[in-house]
């Protein structure tokens, strides 16, 4: 049974917080002051644990932090790019087996069947995972979650060279998938405890940037190393990057709340933005699943990512095979693969930018995050031309603008859990997302093999049916998330924010 303490009244109720104390027991109890902690401690009925009630004044006193003279100047960006930092890692490894698919298939004579099959074993276990680790996230913390979770599909990665065959590969993706399921769901909440709204855009663009240059990167970090020394290695060799990460990620990342690093003005500045105890009702419990699935801001958050990520996944995990059946070779063809990813980089930034500074001018959080849905909506059906050439330069064109209005909208659909949501529940639902994405993905991934191979006869058109519904599927997408994500009466009761 947790301590119960008094719980004072402080001038500035605006300027306050609930700090778990699950995310502070890692940290010396020195770190505050007996003054300090008999002032600001609370037992929170909410999550029935201890907790630390603090205001934007609670380090105001620097003999109330240990070791806090040397300040990191905006901190949260540097959280950012160790959030971005983990998402390229977390692309260098999977982009390793879509890159050497069209040799492996050779190798061990796989039909685009067998090979989608394998891709699949990867999107179950990190469709399931993405709402389970989401749920395990918001109850054990974002540190701890995503040091776990890197470990593991960085020890997998290495593994998978010891696969021989369809099944080892299928079994070592599934591990690989469940281990990077964690990623999103864990860097949204990052996003969400660091972030105020007007760069909560922004800073999403900035870690799921990481998935664009990590794809961008991959060719020229595992093909060289297939060239050189075969497929085991290709698989290694990327994997080693999750450690190195893991050394950086374990110093530098906490709570703003108990951070040792973080300035004063950057801690006022974040604890200013956060609303919990202004707009949830005090006696508000944790939102359960099935709750949070009845409302129409859930659903339009799923789909938004359920309609748009197949997309993005048949780039990362079909777009050699697709060049290759197009006629074009990819030692010849390195730019071809790189130009996608490099635009969706762009993407991401422009929609995150855009947003943030249509904040600032005046418009309401909702219009500017729909903006963005809409232009990414229409841009995405640049696929469809690409059935009429088989010109690289042109397809990589086309891809790149696909690309880029794709990444518009997925900057929103990360964002939005932590535009609507409150801090407990923001990874749960972007699990929830993640798994809709995940289970469309598996669906257009086994009608892709079925139609790639069935339509082999017709040579550089094999892929022409699965583009005109990729450039048409995140129309419909748009037009769902325009119609759900709406301040509703769940808005007025607090249990989601307003928009």
């Amino acid at each position: 049974m947790a301590k119960q303490y008094d719980l004072h009244k402080h001038s500035s109720p605006q300027h306050v917080c609930l700090v778990s104390w699950q995310n502070l027991r890692r940290v010396p109890p020195p770190t505050f002051s007996t003054a300090s902690r008999s002032k600001h401690g609370v037992y929170c009925e909410r999550s029935r644990e201890a907790a630390f009630l603090v205001t934007s004044d609670t380090f105001s006193n620097p003999s109330d932090r240990r070791g806090r003279s040397r300040f990191i100047p905006s901190l949260r960006w540097w959280i950012g790019g160790v959030l971005f930092a983990s998402t390229v890692i977390n692309y260098l490894d999977r982009q390793t087996l879509s890159l050497l698919a069209p040799y492996l298939k050779l190798q061990y004579r796989w039909s685009n069947t067998d090979y989608a099959n394998v891709v699949i074993a990867f999107r179950i276990a990190y469709s399931v995972g993405q709402s389970v680790f989401g749920r395990v996230l918001d109850r054990v913390g974002t540190r701890r979650g995503l040091s776990v979770t890197v470990a593991w599909y960085s020890l997998i990665s290495i593994a998978t060279a010891l696969a021989n065959g369809l099944l080892g590969f299928m079994g070592f993706r599934f591990l690989l998938g469940a281990g990077e399921s964690a990623n999103w769901p864990g860097a949204t909440r990052a996003v969400a405890e660091w972030f105020p709204k007007r760069e909560r855009a922004l800073a999403t663009a900035f870690f799921d940037s990481g998935s664009s240059i990590g794809g961008a990167l991959a060719p020229f970090v595992v093909l060289p190393i297939y060239f050189r020394w075969g497929w085991r290695p290709a698989f290694m060799i990327p994997g080693l990057l999750g450690f190195l990460w893991l050394v950086v990620w374990k110093r530098l990342y906490y709570p703003p709340e108990i951070h040792p690093r973080v300035s004063p003005a950057e801690l006022e500045m974040i604890l200013a933005d956060k609303s919990e105890l202004k707009d949830q009702p005090a006696n508000a419990t944790r939102i359960s699943w099935w709750e949070l699935l009845k409302l129409p801001q859930t659903w339009g958050t799923i789909v938004a990512r359920t309609f748009t990520d197949p997309v993005w996944f048949f780039v990362t995990d079909w777009f050699p095979i697709y060049l290759v059946g197009k006629g074009i070779e990819l030692r010849s063809g390195l730019i071809a693969v790189w130009i996608p990813f490099i635009a969706a980089d762009l993407g991401n930034f422009f929609a995150g930018s855009v947003s943030g500074l249509l904040i600032r001018h005046g418009w309401p959080l909702g219009a500017a995050r729909k903006v963005l849905v809409v232009f990414g909506g229409i841009g995405v059906t640049l696929l469809i031309p690409t059935i009429f050439t088989t010109n690289s330069a042109v397809i990589a064109l086309l891809f790149g603008l696909a690309t880029f209005s794709y990444a518009s909208f997925s900057t929103i659909a990360n964002v939005l859990p932590s535009d609507l949501y409150h801090t407990d529940s923001v990874a749960s639902v972007s699990g929830l997302s993640g798994t809709g994405a995940g289970l469309g993905t598996i669906v257009a991934f086994e009608l892709i093999g079925h139609f790639s191979d069935a339509r082999q006869s017709t040579m550089t058109h094999v892929f022409d049916p699965i583009m005109l519904v990729a450039g048409l599927v995140p129309l419909i997408g748009m037009i769902l998330v325009l119609l759900l994500v709406r301040n509703t009466r769940a808005t007025d009761e607090g249990r989601v924010r307003r928009l």
